[in-house]
C-alpha cells in the first residue's frame, strides 16, 4: 500500500491535480501542486523606474480587491535580477506579516510600496547624456572637484536612459559640477574653468 501512497514533506493546500485516477504516471510526474502552508506570499512585476530605489526588507501596503476596506502589511522578500525578457519588467515577491484567515491564494492583490524617507533617498538627478564616460566597464561621470577645480573620474549607477538625457540614481551629490560635454578629451587630474551651459532648457528631460 505503501507504494500507492504520495506523501507531502510539507503541510500545505492541493491547488491543481495534474492526474486521473487510474492514469499511469512516470518516475518524477508531478501529480500534485502543494502550496505550502505559512507564510503567504504576494506577487507583483515592477517597472525599470520602480526598481532602483528598492531593496529587500522594504515595506509595502497591500489590499484586496475581494476584502475591501482591509490594510495589510507586507515586506519586499525577493527581487528578481534581471527583468523578464517579453515584459521587460521585475519580479518582486512579498511576505504578508500578519494575514488573516479570509486571505486566499489565487487572490487578486494591489501593492503600494512605502515613499522612502527623505533622509535616506538616495539623490536622483537627470543629466545629458553627453555627460557619460566609462571606468573600465562601469558608467562614470567626470566631477570638478572644489576648490581647485580638478577633473576626478566618478562611478555612478544609472537608474534610466533615455534619448538625450540619464538618470542617476547614485554617486553624485546635490551642487556638484560636472563635465556636460567633451567627456571623451579630458582627463583625470586636469584643471578646467567650469561655465553655466548657455541654455539649461535643452537638457530637460
Amino acid at each position: 500500500m505503501r507504494y500507492t501512497q504520495i506523501v507531502a514533506d510539507h503541510a500545505g493546500v492541493i491547488t491543481a491535480e495534474n492526474a486521473d485516477t487510474g492514469q499511469y504516471v512516470q518516475a518524477g510526474q508531478a501529480v500534485y501542486q502543494l502550496a505550502w502552508s505559512g507564510d503567504v506570499d504576494v506577487v507583483c512585476d515592477l517597472p525599470e523606474r520602480a526598481v532602483a530605489a528598492l531593496h529587500t526588507g522594504d515595506t509595502a501596503q497591500v489590499t484586496l480587491g475581494a476584502l475591501p476596506g482591509r490594510h495589510y502589511t507586507a515586506r519586499l522578500r525577493e527581487l528578481a535580477a534581471a527583468a523578464d525578457p517579453q515584459s521587460r519588467t521585475w519580479r518582486a515577491k512579498l511576505t504578508l506579516e500578519h494575514p488573516d484567515a479570509d486571505v486566499r491564494l489565487g487572490m487578486t492583490a494591489n501593492v503600494a510600496f512605502a515613499a522612502p524617507s527623505e533622509a535616506n533617498a538616495p539623490a536622483v538627478f537627470t543629466v545629458p547624456a553627453t555627460a557619460l564616460f566609462h571606468d573600465g566597464e562601469a558608467a562614470a561621470i567626470w566631477v570638478i572637484h572644489a576648490p581647485d577645480d580638478v577633473l576626478q573620474l566618478r562611478r555612478v549607477s544609472i537608474a534610466r536612459y533615455d534619448a538625450r538625457t540619464i538618470t542617476v540614481a547614485g554617486g553624485l551629490q546635490d551642487g556638484e559640477r560636472i563635465v556636460l560635454q567633451g567627456v571623451h578629451t579630458v582627463h583625470a587630474g586636469e584643471q578646467v574653468r567650469p561655465v553655466a551651459p548657455l541654455h539649461p532648457e535643452d537638457f530637460a528631460s
